[in-house]
């Protein structure tokens, strides 16, 4: 199942329309696919199937992956794309943080490896509580000022962060952050629904979620184990943060509705993402051309009512559970 033209969505009250999928470089381009010829026919490719929207950080691959897929974004054209890159993340701890000195040097270091000359949306790794929030936002409003980046955002930022931050940037007349980029996925429900999701959308910012798969489990990877070239073999801090997960999921019954929609795990888990609300586009990754294909295919499924609440039954924790047969109820009873 592919697609040739993936849906556009607005991203919040941005200008920005951008592809339902887009293409991530995380632990990817520069570490688990080394090759130069691949990274390119994986970007071409996507781009060609309607992906406009390609996300980078300074630290991915010790920024390897923006210089690997900045060679391959280059050849396409820049006006076609939707560029982000993040700041915050650093090997060294002296270049770790939200500072106004450490993201004027980590968007200089972005743009020389990515070969642009600015940046659609620059994110805020995370939070820095060591750096007060007015530095951190009048540093992102001189950098739109100055052309170098269109919009700032946040990633995993809490709801009261977002609405300090835009509280901030209205009483010093700068640009409030305009994306939040949480992790989503069946496996983790909470944090952007029951956290940050209303300030997000009162806010009118776009959403853009990471780890639709959560690091693979939900393709059906490790339904027989860790392989050894997997990204939790070779991570330790990712296979013991997803080790409540590894026993939650159940691969066979995400396989069997997968069957009843003749998609793949991998593309329904996808798919799910794209039906939450306030999401414009979901991150996926690949290394390989067949993984982006069978990816792509997921902005092709409808998840109907019955799936749905097969998935909520489950996945969704039990108070989640609650609060969606509650929002049923009440839709129920407003149509009759």
């Amino acid at each position: 199942m592919t697609t040739n033209t993936l849906a556009k969505r607005p991203l919040g009250n941005t200008a920005l329309q951008i592809s339902t999928l887009g293409l991530g470089g995380w632990n990817t381009y520069g570490d688990l696919v080394k090759a130069q010829t691949t990274v390119n026919q994986i970007i071409h490719t996507a781009f060609d199937h309607g992906v406009n929207f390609f996300d980078m950080a300074n630290n991915y691959a010790d920024g390897r992956a923006e210089e690997m897929m900045g060679i391959a974004l280059n050849t396409l054209p820049r006006d076609a794309l939707i560029l982000s890159s993040k700041v915050f993340m650093a090997k060294d701890p002296n270049e770790r943080g939200l500072s106004e000195a450490k993201i004027k040097r980590g968007i200089e270091r972005s743009l020389k490896r990515i070969g642009t000359d600015y940046i659609d949306i620059y994110f805020c790794h995370r939070y820095d509580p060591n750096t007060p929030l007015e530095e951190t936002i009048a540093t992102m409003g001189e950098l739109i000022q100055q052309g170098k980046i269109r919009h700032w955002g946040s990633s995993t930022w809490s709801a009261s962060q977002i609405a300090q931050a835009h509280t901030i940037a209205h009483a010093i007349g700068v640009a409030p952050p305009m994306v939040e980029q949480p992790e989503l996925n069946l496996l983790r429900q909470i944090d952007y629904p029951l956290g940050s999701r209303r300030e997000i959308a009162k806010k009118g910012m776009g959403v853009v979620t990471f780890s639709p798969l959560a690091s693979g489990l939900l393709s059906g990877k490790y339904e027989r184990g860790i392989p050894d070239d997997s990204r939790l073999a070779k991570i330790d801090w990712l296979r013991n943060s997803m080790q409540k997960q590894l026993q939650q999921h159940s691969a066979q019954q995400l396989k069997s509705l997968a069957n009843q929609l003749n998609c793949q795990p991998a593309q329904l888990a996808i798919a799910w993402c794209l039906t939450q609300p306030g999401v414009s586009s979901a991150i996926t990754g690949a290394s390989r051309l067949e993984q982006l294909i069978e990816n792509l295919g997921a902005a092709e499924i409808t998840i109907s009512t019955e799936i749905m609440q097969k998935l909520d039954q489950i996945y969704a924790p039990s108070y989640l559970k609650k609060l969606k047969w509650k929002a049923r109820m009440l839709l129920s009873r407003m149509r009759q």
